[in-house]
Formats: C-alpha cells, sequence, structure tokens
C-alpha cells in the first residue's frame, strides 16, 4: 500500500528519482503495469533505453506520487492537457482536484514537485552533458543577463548559465502557458550569491514579486530550480525525498543554493 502524505498549501514536496537504477525486471514491469494504454504506446515509441527508461520511471512517479495524496489509486489518474500542453488532474476527488504539481527530467534524474492550491514550476538539468555557449545566453537571456554571464570567470560559466536557465525555465513552467513567454522579456539577477530576484517586462502582464525561488545541487552533476506562487506571504515549507515509484522513499539531504527573499 503507498503510504499516505498530508500536504497542504504551505508546504511544497519535491520527490527525486534515480532512474538509472531503475534496472531490475521486476522493477519496470510493476512500473509499466500503473499505465495507460496511450503512456505504454509512447514510451515504446523512445529509440534509446535510457529514454524509455526515464519515460517509464516519470509517468510511475507521477501517478504513484498522487496517489499519496488523494484516494485514487496509482493507475486511475487522468490528466487533461490545457491548451499548451501541461497537464491538469482530471480525477474528481477534491483532495485530488486541489492538487498542482510539476515534472522535470534530465540524464540521470527525475524531479516532481507537489503542493496544492497554488501553482509551481521545476526544472531540473544535467550539467556534465551539455556544453554551452555564449551564443545560445545571447539567444535566450535578456539583455541584462547576457551583460552579467559576459563577467563570469570561464571556469563559473558553466554553472552560472545553468542558474539563469533552471530559474528561467521552472518561471516559465509555473506560468502554465509554455513559450509564448519570450525569454529576453524577464530576467533574473542576484542580489549576492545566495539570493535572486525577478524582473518581469510589465507587457507580460506579471509581477516578479508574485513568485517565489528555489535553487539546489541535488548532486555534483545536477542543479535544480523551483518557482512558486507566493500565497499569504508565508514561506512554505519545502520537503525533499528521493523515491523509488513502486517503493520506499527516503530524506534527501540537500543544501540550498539561491532563494528569493
Amino acid at each position: 500500500m503507498i503510504p499516505h502524505h498530508p500536504l497542504t498549501s504551505e508546504q511544497i514536496d519535491i520527490w527525486l528519482v534515480f532512474y538509472q537504477t531503475l534496472t531490475a525486471p521486476a522493477l519496470q514491469a510493476a512500473m509499466l503495469e500503473l499505465l495507460n494504454d496511450a503512456e505504454r504506446q509512447q514510451q515504446i515509441r523512445f529509440y534509446r533505453e535510457d529514454d524509455r527508461l526515464r519515460y517509464l520511471a516519470t509517468r510511475a512517479l507521477v501517478r504513484t506520487t498522487l496517489s499519496r495524496y488523494a484516494p485514487v489509486a496509482p493507475a486511475d489518474w487522468t490528466f487533461i492537457p490545457n491548451e499548451y500542453g501541461r497537464p491538469a488532474i482530471g480525477n474528481a476527488h477534491p483532495d485530488a482536484r486541489s492538487l498542482n504539481f510539476n515534472v522535470s527530467h534530465t540524464r540521470g534524474l527525475i524531479a516532481l514537485a507537489v503542493t496544492r492550491d497554488r501553482v509551481l514550476g521545476v526544472d531540473v538539468e544535467n550539467l556534465a552533458t551539455r556544453q554551452v555557449s555564449g551564443d545560445l545566453a545571447a539567444h535566450c537571456f535578456a539583455p541584462a543577463e547576457v551583460a552579467e554571464l559576459a563577467t563570469v570567470p570561464e571556469e563559473r560559466h558553466q554553472d552560472r548559465f545553468f542558474e539563469y536557465w533552471t530559474f528561467k525555465e521552472a518561471y516559465i513552467k509555473a506560468r502554465g502557458i509554455g513559450l509564448s513567454i519570450p525569454l529576453d522579456r524577464f530576467s533574473f539577477h542576484f542580489p549576492d550569491e545566495r539570493s535572486v530576484a525577478l524582473a518581469v517586462d510589465p507587457e507580460l502582464g506579471d509581477d516578479g514579486a508574485r513568485w517565489r525561488f528555489w535553487q539546489f545541487r541535488p548532486t555534483p552533476e545536477h542543479l535544480l530550480a523551483l518557482c512558486a506562487e507566493r500565497l499569504d506571504g508565508a514561506v512554505p515549507q519545502l520537503t525533499v525525498r528521493s523515491v523509488i515509484p513502486t517503493g520506499a522513499d527516503t530524506p534527501f539531504a540537500w543544501n540550498l543554493l539561491k532563494r528569493s527573499p
């Protein structure tokens, strides 16, 4: 039986799966049983074994984790995408409908963030498998971000790029309207190495003060950023766990790198 986890809007849970360890045939078969027919068909379309396993673990993680918060069996969850493709929960039970979640995955790691009655977005990136260039920053970042990145020492350039990138992706995902938000029309800046602030072009119809941000490194290779809507001003409690989708979870020790005031 999947253990129940109490959750309120004052809490945000992040679940981490290091999916490349999920190699046991019995475990993979158990995860596959949780998927619906469309998901099973999608899973076999991936050419690379790593991509097939990542997709399988992601879908199993979403289904089993949501069942920790509402009386819905993992295989019974339904999802309805909005016009930009972001999935929302389709189940009618009130404990299910109040949940908000977002998932991100990269080579070696899947991250799922869950809360109630507040929108959020999460992004995780593998810094070791992707080399970035100044041209990419110039194309994707706001002028202030490009200018600041140019001042960073070469040995810190990769890390700083992904500090910006993960924050930008988490914000876009929290907004739920995809790349209809121009990447160069909002910007992050770092008042110091432990804090972050967001500035948004007024034409985008948003206020940077509406959002809270956190950033940490689950492993030396991975960087994770979380964006969550502010509600009553109280800072939500953030809990991080490592989990096997059909098995046990354990608390995950994490060190905060940056956060918004």
